[in-house]
This record gives C-alpha cells, sequence and structure tokens, in this order.
C-alpha cells in the first residue's frame, strides 16, 4: 500500500506564494508520475501539474509561469511551489502518484487566496 501525505497549504492574500509537499510512504517502486489535481467548489478535479519518472513536466495553462512542480526521489517527496496567487486558484489541492496500474490519492490540503 501507498499513503500519500499533503502539507502546505493555507491561507494567503492575492500574490502571494505557497509551498504544497506530498510525503509518499509504504511500497513503491516504477512510479509512472507524480502529478499535483486541484478540486474548487462545485467544479470538477483539474490536473494542475505533473511530473514524469524521468523528470518532464508538464502543466496546465493556469498554471504556467506561476507553478513549478519538483520531485526529491531519495525522500518519494514532491512539492509544488506556487507564487502569483490568484483567488481563482482556491481549492482543494490532491497529490496522486501513479505507480504500475494504480493511482493512489492523498487527503487534499485547502489552498484559499483572499483578494
Amino acid at each position: 500500500q501507498v499513503q500519500l501525505v499533503e502539507s502546505g497549504g493555507g491561507l494567503v492574500q492575492r500574490g502571494g506564494s505557497l509551498r504544497l509537499s506530498c510525503a509518499a510512504s509504504g511500497t513503491i517502486f516504477s512510479i509512472n508520475v507524480m502529478a499535483w489535481y486541484r478540486q474548487a467548489p462545485g467544479k470538477q478535479r483539474e490536473l494542475v501539474a505533473g511530473i514524469l519518472s524521468g523528470g518532464a513536466t508538464n502543466y496546465a495553462d493556469s498554471a504556467k509561469g506561476r507553478f513549478s512542480i519538483s520531485r526529491d526521489n531519495g525522500k518519494n517527496t514532491m512539492y509544488l511551489q506556487m507564487n502569483n496567487l490568484k483567488p481563482e486558484d482556491t481549492a482543494v489541492y490532491y497529490c496522486m502518484l501513479s505507480m504500475r496500474t494504480s493511482q493512489y490519492w492523498g487527503q487534499g490540503t485547502q489552498v484559499t487566496v483572499s483578494s
């Protein structure tokens, strides 16, 4: 089994920054991709950013130029640096890990951006 624990969410003003962390534990091997998703009230969960096992990254258009995803393989931890936050970034942010044919999700961390 794999457990994912997110941290780093909180309340921040427009233009502020937050750094989210996702710590993975358990039986981990052959990770395909790790990613950050978010879900705002009344909206579907959407991909924010992903990082492949080889280090390649991809971002949603809304995140490009403001967010940066990274991974510390030695610590099995993934990060999302979020800068210049906007009220529309307000959502619960979820960590996802894809390994072989399975996907694992964290419990989510709330990010609230005030105007």
